[in-house]
């Protein structure tokens, strides 16, 4: 296992996966991941962005799951940054696991939807996407400076049915209800702990970041905005919670304390997408926890129907 990772954390793994899926987690932690992208289809369609990215030179292969993920074989963010197709909006950049929320939610037109932790906008734009630009999507950011940022990438990609509110999501007027929900739930990042052996990686090692002080900390604030999601969600509807943590104290716990005082439950996850992804063992049956590798980043998803 690489030094870099907190001994607490090791311990944390070995004792919920057991110690060869926590290696395995721990490889997946020295992985660089190539550049993964989202043709915006607002704007334009993924056989435009791939032509464009043969145009410049740049290798790409497609995501059996979902037509509009790119994966670039060798170049990096500036290169992409650099392209029009970038500055005009027509792309994303975007993690693979990312895009599975809002697949699994599965916006429609005509639908009214809230986003609670929204910036910097990857799933909200990619929502607004998938409606065909035509979902009334409502997206919270409690951080001045980062729902400035949503603005931004929001009227970048041309998702213009979104209502951006400079509100922390726990603080929402019951007098709101919605059709769906989507609660990307601050986290400990436990999924995206890059830490590169001592030989390998240019990328920054981000793994001292993660404390059990702020496993505690995410921990609270997720079951306080599941509890107000739940009594946002009109019943009868369906809401996702995902984390890009493959703890199940962020996961699974906080389901088992929150979900059954509502009378809400799990609707079991069905998508082509679970033939391929590196799952890992959940211990709440329906839900998805995808294991860091060289392509994804650790990340958990459950679909909740309230009664």
């Amino acid at each position: 296992m690489p030094a870099q990772i907190p001994e607490f954390l090791k311990n944390m793994l070995t004792a919920q996966y057991g110690a060869e899926t926590a290696d395995r987690i721990m490889d997946g932690y020295t992985r660089r991941r190539p550049v993964t992208l989202r043709a915006n289809t607002l704007k334009t369609d993924a056989a435009h962005v791939r032509e464009r990215l043969n145009a410049a030179g740049i290798e790409w292969h497609g995501v059996s799951w979902y037509p509009d993920a790119l994966i670039l074989d060798e170049a990096r963010e500036p290169a992409v940054r650099g392209l029009d197709l970038y500055e005009n909006g027509e792309i994303y950049l975007q993690s693979l696991s990312s895009m599975i929320p809002p697949l699994i939610l599965e916006p429609h037109a005509g639908e009214c939807i809230l986003d609670m932790a929204a910036a910097p906008g990857g799933k909200t734009t990619q929502m607004a996407a998938l409606s065909g630009g035509a979902a009334q999507i409502t997206a919270c950011e409690k951080n001045y400076a980062r729902s400035e940022r949503l603005r931004y990438n929001l009227d970048r990609q041309g998702a213009g049915n979104v209502l951006v509110m400079h509100e922390d999501a726990r603080k929402l007027d019951p007098f709101f209800s919605f059709d769906k929900i989507l609660l990307d739930a601050p986290c400990s990042g436990s999924g995206t702990i890059y830490a590169p052996p001592a030989t390998g990686g240019t990328a920054k090692d981000n793994s001292s970041v993660i404390t059990m002080e702020l496993i505690d900390r995410s921990v609270r604030t997720q079951e306080t905005l599941l509890r107000k999601a739940l009594e946002l969600l009109k019943p009868g509807h369906e809401m996702v919670y995902s984390t890009c943590s493959v703890l199940e104290a962020e996961n699974e716990r906080v389901l088992k304390r929150i979900l059954p005082a509502v009378k809400a439950k799990v609707v079991p996850i069905e998508h082509p997408m679970l033939e391929t992804l590196p799952l890992l063992p959940v211990r709440a049956e329906g839900t998805v926890c995808v294991c860091p590798t060289e392509l994804y980043e650790g990340f958990f998803v459950a679909k909740i129907r309230k009664s």
